[in-house]
């Protein structure tokens, strides 16, 4: 497979699935939580802080760079050494704010490494935020065609 382009995100990476949710927000926002609170419904941990883009074709690929693959960072833990997926196709990016639009206006996309992903943002300290990124990614499967 041959790598057209490529970027790293400060952004934490789980798979649901087959689909590579990427999750960014400044310091403190919740990154590491979220991802914690997904893998316990049962997705994978990519990557934790940091996640590498791969665009191949028309397909985007997040991978853990090499000095953190299979690490995440637990507040109060420390470092804590978990199973890990990589090259996993991007589905959805969630974005990680104070305040939530109650209807947003329209989708959003950003492009990264060439590719347009779909954005929804999200508190991240909602307790019901995991549930909601599950909902968000099911939207988007019954969208595409």
């Amino acid at each position: 497979m041959a790598i057209v382009s490529s970027e790293t995100l400060h952004a934490s990476c789980v798979a649901i699935g087959e689909h590579a949710v990427l999750i960014e927000g400044r310091s403190g926002a919740g990154k590491s939580d979220l991802a914690l609170r997904l893998i316990d419904r049962g997705a994978a941990l990519v990557s934790d802080d940091y996640t590498v883009l791969m665009r191949s074709a028309r397909k985007l690929l997040a991978t853990p760079p090499a000095t953190i693959a299979g690490k995440i960072e637990v507040r109060g833990l420390g470092i804590v050494d978990m199973p890990y997926r990589d090259r996993v196709a991007v589905s959805l990016l969630i974005e990680l704010v104070d305040e939530v639009e109650r209807m947003p206006p329209e989708p959003q996309t950003r492009r990264i490494a060439g590719v347009d992903v779909p954005v929804v943002a999200m508190n991240g300290h909602d307790a019901s935020v995991p549930i909601k990124v599950e909902l968000a990614l099911k939207r988007l499967a019954s969208s595409t065609p």
